[in-house]
């Protein structure tokens, strides 16, 4: 795997960026109205929600680190209640419906969003207990007769909870968070890099027609499991794109600070990937908080970067906004990072 994800120093940088990336992407596949750049600052400066489509992101970035939270849990109905609590807090019309199964009382459909078309009806809220109880068993329990792989566990998984569709709303995000979950669970690190949501909202009509093939052809799950396959391999295929394409832009940065006597080997990553996005982003205003929150890191370590970016290296600059200080990059950032070192 790229070195940026096994190294611990750029390892929650990425994670951070990961978390934010299937966050956004799996609300705005389930209607989110919102920028990608406007949800990413608002998950950065840690700020409070302006509307459902920010709480949808928030609950779903909390509900990503509840899946890595728990990976060491065994898998039952209550945690998946719980999932779906925090993936719709503050969202729904009736507030009391986070968090609990469907009733007979309520008339839940999958419809077309085109044209309101049913497609597809799922079973009678009477058997969602056994039904989800079955899940947590399948989850949990390998069987020895016969072999399934993991990623094939999760990906039925994924489809099983969606069918049933146990909630009145929210239940694509609580699958998709349930298949994070199921791999985070035995090992398959990697996988909390991608964002599967990414590659879904691209492919939504080969991911809603996954769905339907199974339903009208005996349930074979052939269809599903080929789709989600891959999903995941292009969502690792465009992760290591990213990488690589990280590590040439923080690679040039160092390249740009070898005129500063000894400055690049000073910096830490988080320094260095803070000004490579810097000096594409004149003006931008970095706070300590975004800042923590964007690299996974302490207050105190997130203070001290920031500082000697300012304070100690002249290459940002720090004012005072309200109670707290912002650093700005300012719009000669190159000229100052290439200035002789006296």
């Amino acid at each position: 795997m790229d070195q940026a994800i096994t190294e611990p120093e750029s390892r929650n940088t990425y994670l951070v960026s990961s978390l934010f990336d299937e966050a956004i992407n799996s609300s705005q596949l389930e209607g989110a109205a919102t920028t990608y750049n406007d949800a990413k600052e608002m998950l950065r400066q840690d700020r409070e929600p302006t509307d459902t489509s920010e709480q949808m992101i928030l609950n779903n970035y909390r509900a990503m680190r509840f899946s890595n939270e728990f990976k060491s849990e065994r898998l039952t109905p209550e945690m998946i209640m719980e999932l779906h609590r925090i993936l719709v807090e503050d969202t729904l019309k009736n507030p009391e419906d986070a968090g609990q199964f469907r009733t007979s009382e309520d008339e839940v459909v999958v419809v077309d969003r085109r044209d309101n078309t049913v497609l597809h009806i799922p079973p009678d809220a009477k058997e969602l207990p056994e039904r989800i109880k079955r899940i947590c068993r399948f989850a949990n329990e390998s069987n020895e007769k016969l072999f399934i792989p993991v990623p094939l566990r999760a990906i039925i998984c994924h489809f099983m909870l969606a069918y049933d569709h146990p909630f009145v709303d929210g239940n694509g995000r609580t699958a998709r968070a349930l298949f994070y979950w199921m791999m985070a669970k035995n090992d398959y690190w990697m996988m909390k890099y991608t964002s599967i949501s990414r590659i879904l909202k691209k492919e939504f009509g080969q991911y809603k027609n996954g769905f339907l093939y199974v339903e009208t052809d005996d349930n074979d799950l052939t269809y599903f499991i080929i789709h989600q396959l891959s999903v995941i391999k292009k969502a690792i295929n465009q992760l290591n794109q990213y990488l690589k394409k990280k590590s040439q832009e923080i690679e040039s940065t160092r390249k740009l600070l070898e005129s500063r006597r000894q400055l690049a080997r000073k910096l830490n990553y988080r320094q260095l990937f803070l000004l490579r996005h810097a000096l594409e982003h004149p003006n931008f205003i970095y706070t300590i908080e975004s800042h923590k929150n964007s690299h996974g890191i302490y207050y105190d370590t997130a203070r001290k970067d920031l500082l000697a970016l300012s304070e100690e290296y002249g290459l940002l600059n720090k004012e005072k906004s309200g109670r707290v200080f912002v650093f700005i990059s300012p719009v000669d950032l190159q000229k100052r990072i290439t200035k002789k070192s006296k």
